[in-house]
């Protein structure tokens, strides 16, 4: 049998797959088609695509196109197998129905079996109107999987067109979503909706735009300027990731260039101010303490009080927070509490250590932050933190007062090492504070109650606030010269690279959402 009329046919068929007019259409807009963006994601010639020629049974005359509206398949990514789905909007808007759904079902159920990340291309118009229920329904069970995978594999959204309505729980369930300025949109109701029920007039751009979800909200982890550097951030973010639950995350010697091995960094001497009371990038910390250029900042221009990223320790790859004392002082609120939380978690899911930099006053006082549940959203990290498993470190840099020192690096919360600089105070509160409490009465009586109260303060830093107070109780393991923190650092790593820790069954807890 020579085929040859099928194999006509089925070249036929491939051609109806890059129709031309759709790709004409799309790059008028100035976007890339869906199956360009698979091809610029995926190392080449790697990608296998399936259910190309599923269609939708709800016969809806010339917009019924074959592969319903998504392509789906997977490949590999820096040689890593991947699964992934990607919305064609110029095919009926890239909306869902029900086959459209039933394919990023597929590739869920493929991915989960085989342990593999997920890379989901948005860029739709919503539910396909036409087919109704159904297509509400095939939205209900793709949140289904992304729940039922959480945890399990690493799931990356990418938001590359409009994403409205219910459509954008997707991302919203995920652990990562990427946007693009001026081509990414992603809100629950629209302009037109918001202007009719409120009166309020706003552009899709302001009212769910990158810029306003990687700034104000949260809901997008990194804004990229173009798809290209967006798709450059995702295999960069892969890089750092685990296939799975069950393996540890890739060590690489570095992601660009050699490693910074040097073990005794001068330059850490220098960054903290003399006056305590000054500011600091905390980034400049990190940058010398990992391998060259390996920080990879999550959400880096959101909640910029709280720094969190992934970086590598001689290559292994480590989960990094910090307290930015640049940005109100390194004080903990509500949106810089659910970025720690949120990333905690996800750490201890892939098995990806943790290590935190130190240096906050506590939380943000003000009736602002109590009235909108900073208690609720503070409680959320010192639940992920003693819930996580994974090797926990923490480096009390400067300051540690109150609740935020019992969130950061208490060792009744279960840390597994806790180094201090030996400048760094703990305490309930800073010492201005303390004085004005503790001497209340001495101050208003005193002559010069000026010159009490630095002589109280010095007193107070000098017998309770310095890290050998608790060193001395055995809540810090180590005080170390800031030049030696790497090595220090690295030492203690490796200690606890086959740490295990078992849990005490129950369904689940109660995090305080």
């Amino acid at each position: 049998m020579s085929f040859q009329k099928e194999i006509k046919d089925l070249e036929s068929k491939n051609l109806e797959l890059n129709d031309p007019k759709l790709i004409e259409k799309q790059h008028n807009k100035g976007k890339l088609t869906a199956r360009e963006r698979i091809e610029s994601l995926f190392d080449i010639g790697s990608f296998c695509e399936i259910d190309a020629f599923a269609e939708s049974r709800f016969q809806t005359g010339k917009d019924n196109y074959p592969g319903d509206g998504v392509i789906t398949g997977f490949g590999k990514i820096n040689k890593r197998t991947v699964y992934a789905y990607s919305q064609d909007f110029s095919a009926q808007g890239g909306s869902l129905g029900e086959m459209h759904a039933q394919k990023i079902i597929k590739i869920f159920d493929m991915a989960v079996k085989t342990g593999s990340p997920i890379v989901g291309i948005i860029d739709s118009g919503g539910a396909r109107i036409q087919e109704g229920v159904y297509s509400l329904d095939g939205y209900g069970g793709i949140f289904r999987k992304i729940i039922k995978a959480s945890g399990v594999v690493p799931q990356i959204t990418v938001l590359l067109g409009p994403c409205a309505g219910g459509a954008s729980y997707a991302p919203g369930l995920s652990d990562f979503v990427f946007m693009v300025q001026g081509t990414s949109t992603m809100f629950i109701t629209g302009p037109d909706v918001v202007k009719k029920v409120t009166g309020e007039e706003v552009t899709g751009e302001d009212l769910g735009g990158a810029k306003t979800h990687g700034v104000k909200s949260g809901c997008a982890h990194m804004v990229f300027q173009s798809e290209q550097d967006c798709f450059s951030g995702v295999k960069q973010l892969l890089s750092y990731l685990p296939q799975n639950n069950l393996s540890d995350p890739p060590r690489q010697r570095s992601i660009i260039g050699e490693v910074f091995e040097k073990e005794i960094s001068e330059k850490l001497l220098d960054i903290i101010p003399d006056n305590e009371k000054k500011g600091y990038d905390v980034k400049e910390i990190i940058n010398e303490v990992f391998d060259k250029a390996s920080f990879f900042e999550i959400q880096p221009d959101f909640a910029q009080n709280a720094v969190t990223g992934f970086s590598r320790l001689s290559g292994y790859t480590v989960g990094v927070v910090a307290n930015q004392p640049s940005v109100l002082a390194g004080c903990m609120d509500i949106d810089s509490s659910d970025k720690i939380a949120r990333f905690v978690r996800l750490c201890d899911a892939f098995n990806i250590p943790i290590v935190n930099f130190v240096d906050t006053p506590g939380y943000l006082p003000g009736t602002d932050q109590e009235e909108k549940g900073i208690i609720r959203h503070g409680a959320k990290v010192l639940y992920a933190y003693a819930e996580a498993t994974v090797p926990k470190i923490s480096i009390i840099l400067r300051k540690a007062f109150g609740g935020a020192y019992i969130a950061m690096c208490s060792k009744h919360l279960a840390y597994d090492a806790v180094i201090a600089w030996p400048a760094a105070q703990l305490a309930v509160m800073g010492p201005e504070q303390a004085v004005k409490i503790i001497y209340k009465r001495e101050l208003a009586e005193s002559k010069n109650p000026e010159r009490l109260e630095q002589e109280k303060i010095q007193e107070l830093k000098e017998k309770f606030l310095n890290p050998f107070v608790a060193a001395k109780a055995g809540q810090i393991d180590m005080i170390i010269n800031p030049k030696e923190t790497r090595e220090s650092l690295f030492k203690i790593f490796e200690s606890l690279l086959n740490k295990r820790e078992l849990k005490v069954p129950k369904k689940h807890g109660n995090i305080p959402l």
